[in-house]
């Protein structure tokens, strides 16, 4: 399959690439700094361009079968005001109508659901600005009438263990981690299986 990947120099898409390839698809990593990725290979493009520009997006994506986003804003910018991700749903959105491309799967944050809990709501305060922003990108993807999945994980670490659970609508019981990789494993698994389309999951170890 021919995969474009959003965020591919962050946690979770650094991992989406990775898994790609060793499954022996095509990959395109379209990205602000190339330099950042070190990996070669034959079926990895790396591209230079903004994300937030649909006529960059438009030229790329054409003739790729999905679309998996892992954009997100680090810290100090995560706890301020801010609307990145939002914002890159919606020219990402603008560029798949274009090109005809219907398959997207967007990283969100489990922080989203309505758990209850006094761990819950302070991570709901802390994450406050980057929860409104996710919101916002969830609804632009939702609002379509393209093939989404939605994931949402709960706090992401960097072990390699890429074992998980997920439940529709819902964090798994008892979730409260999940590493960077098994997010990315399980994007590229709802693709290559064609699963989960216009479902909103949460996911956890």
């Amino acid at each position: 399959m021919n995969l474009f990947v959003l965020g591919a120099t962050g946690h979770t898409g650094t991992h989406i690439v990775d898994i790609a390839l060793s499954r022996s698809h095509n990959v395109t990593a379209f990205v602000r700094s190339p330099q950042k990725i070190a990996q070669r290979d034959p079926r990895l493009k790396i591209v230079k361009g903004d994300p937030l520009s649909v006529q960059q997006l438009a030229k790329e994506i054409a003739g790729h079968d999905a679309v998996l986003s892992a954009l997100g804003v680090r810290p100090p910018q995560a706890f301020r005001p801010h609307s990145v991700v939002g914002e890159c749903a919606a020219s990402t959105v603008a560029a798949m109508t274009q090109t005809g491309v219907k398959r997207i799967v967007l990283v969100s944050a489990a922080v989203l659901f309505p758990e209850k809990g006094i761990s819950f709501a302070f991570f709901r305060w802390l994450l406050k600005h980057i929860s409104r922003d996710l919101e916002t990108a969830e609804g632009i993807v939702r609002s379509t009438p393209f093939e989404w999945t939605i994931v949402r994980p709960p706090r992401l670490t960097n072990s390699t263990d890429a074992k998980f659970r997920i439940v529709r609508d819902a964090l798994p019981p008892k979730g409260s981690v999940a590493s960077f990789r098994a997010v990315a494993a399980f994007m590229v698994d709802v693709v290559e299986q064609r699963s989960h389309f216009r479902e909103l999951v949460g996911l956890a170890r």
